[in-house]
C-alpha cells in the first residue's frame, strides 16, 4: 500500500532514518512504515518541507532534472541584502560543485519587506545587536548540493537560516518543525503537477 505525507524537517536532523554518527534522524520524529523514504533531501542544518513516500514514481517525477519543479526557499541572511545582490541571484551566479565551476540557472529572488512568520529555531540563531539580517525568497528549478548557501555567499550575504517552504504547490503552511501531514496519492500528484 502506498504511503504519502509531507513533513517539516527540524533543524539539525538528518534527512534519513538511520545514523552512524549519533545525530538525530527522521526516525526520532516520524513513525512511518519501514519502506518509506524521503524524496530528495535537505541538509542537516536546513529545515522545512520533505515529502515521504514509498511510491518510486514520485521519486522520479521530482528528482529528474528534466522536470524542473519549482522549489521555494525562505532564507535569513547575514547583513542588509542589496538590490544588486538580488539581481545577481536572479541572473545566476558561479558556485563550486564538487570542485567544478557551475553557473546557476536564472531564478526567482526577492526580499521580504517584513520577516516571514516562521517557527522559532531550536537552537536559535545567535543574536548580534549591531548586525542587521534580511529575509529573502528564492525559487529554484535545480538542486545542486548546498546550492542556496553557496549562492548567497557568492553575492556577499552568508545564509544564517534556510527553510524549504514549498515544492510546486506543496507547502509547509501551518506546520511546525516535527509535524507531519498525510496526503492521498491524488492530493500529492495534484500538488506537485507542473
Amino acid at each position: 500500500m502506498n504511503f504519502y505525507c509531507i513533513i517539516y524537517k527540524p533543524f539539525n536532523v538528518l534527512s534519513q532514518f538511520t545514523s552512524q554518527e549519533g545525530k538525530q534522524t527522521l526516525k526520532d520524529f516520524f513513525d512511518v512504515p519501514p519502506d518509506v523514504y524521503p524524496v530528495g533531501r535537505l541538509d542537516y542544518d536546513s529545515e522545512g518541507l520533505l515529502i515521504l513516500t514509498n511510491d518510486k514514481t514520485i521519486n522520479n517525477k521530482l528528482l529528474n532534472p528534466d522536470h524542473e519543479h519549482i522549489r521555494e526557499y525562505w532564507v535569513q541572511l547575514d547583513g542588509a541584502v542589496t538590490a544588486e545582490a538580488i539581481h545577481q541571484l536572479q541572473n545566476g551566479v558561479t558556485i563550486s560543485i564538487d570542485g567544478k565551476k557551475h553557473h546557476t540557472k536564472k531564478c526567482g529572488a526577492s526580499i521580504f519587506k517584513t520577516a516571514p512568520a516562521v517557527p522559532e529555531r531550536n537552537p536559535p540563531i545567535r543574536y548580534r545587536a549591531n548586525i542587521p539580517v534580511s529575509w529573502i525568497k528564492i525559487k529554484l528549478t535545480e538542486g545542486k548540493n548546498r546550492q542556496v548557501r553557496k549562492m548567497t555567499a557568492a553575492v556577499g550575504f552568508p545564509t544564517l537560516r534556510l527553510i524549504r517552504y514549498s515544492i510546486e504547490k506543496c507547502t509547509i503552511e501551518g506546520l511546525q518543525p516535527g509535524d507531519m501531514r498525510m496526503l492521498t496519492q491524488n492530493e500529492l500528484h495534484h500538488l506537485i503537477r507542473k
